[in-house]
């Protein structure tokens, strides 16, 4: 986690010595860097660390980039039409990608694990609607409830044991014939996971057609932009 990936807002050198501080700092905490077992398979702690640690200053928060993911805003020039849909954007971090979601018409509701985390985004974004919430906890009647799903990273930062169940999760917020849209770091099927985050197979992402939603798009995005394989992938719910 120590890398400098193109798409980080890297505002300038400080900003730049702040973030790599401050993920040497949280790479020592996190159990699975230090080669320890899961007593927290969720990571629930280790999050919440992340933002106490932060103090206010985003260039702490390893994805507290201040500008949606390139990817997503790559996908909305093209208009997806969210006009009018209710979407919801799953660990929303410091609201970024919910605004651009915004930015598009979507009537948005976002949603992060961590308190202080919903509140600094409430701070930055106070019009849009923030919740602290937890994917494997969350309130019914976000059940089938969504137009649109946006999922980045919160898949790759959990362990393989627990993707299916945030795969169950994550598609059952999705309506029928809603959409779902994926993205993430990508490997292939037989490298060796070294992480976190832990990049995605195709295999991983296939598991959501078990989950009643079906590919209509996926693109194996070669380094370039981002200094890293990605996918983003495009599912409906049938």
């Amino acid at each position: 986690m120590t890398d400098k990936r193109p798409h980080e807002f890297i505002a300038d050198a400080d900003f730049a010595r702040r973030r790599a501080e401050a993920r040497e700092k949280l790479d020592a905490l996190d159990p699975a860097k230090q080669g320890r077992g899961f007593d927290d398979p969720l990571r629930r702690d280790w999050f919440k660390t992340v933002y106490a640690l932060a103090e206010g200053d985003a260039a702490k928060v390893p994805w507290g980039n201040l500008s949606a993911h390139p990817l997503l805003a790559q996908w909305l020039e093209a208009p997806p039409h969210l006009e009018g849909l209710r979407a919801l954007d799953i660990g929303s971090g410091l609201g970024d990608n919910a605004a651009a979601l915004a930015g598009q018409g979507a009537d948005v509701t976002a949603f992060d694990l961590v308190p202080a985390a919903v509140d600094w985004a409430k701070q930055r974004f106070p019009t849009l609607d923030f919740r602290a919430a937890d994917l494997f906890a969350a309130p019914p009647d976000w059940a089938r409830a969504f137009d649109f799903v946006n999922e980045i990273y919160t898949l790759q930062a959990l362990p393989a044991e627990i993707l299916p169940r945030a795969r169950q999760a994550i598609a059952g917020f999705v309506k029928p014939g809603g959409l779902l849209l994926v993205i993430s770091r990508a490997r292939d099927e037989d490298q060796t996971l070294d992480g976190p985050p832990w990049p995605l197979c195709r295999a991983d992402l296939m598991a959501f057609e078990d989950c009643g939603l079906r590919l209509e798009r996926l693109d194996d995005i070669p380094p370039g932009v981002l200094a890293s394989r990605h996918w983003l992938a495009l599912f409906r719910k049938l």
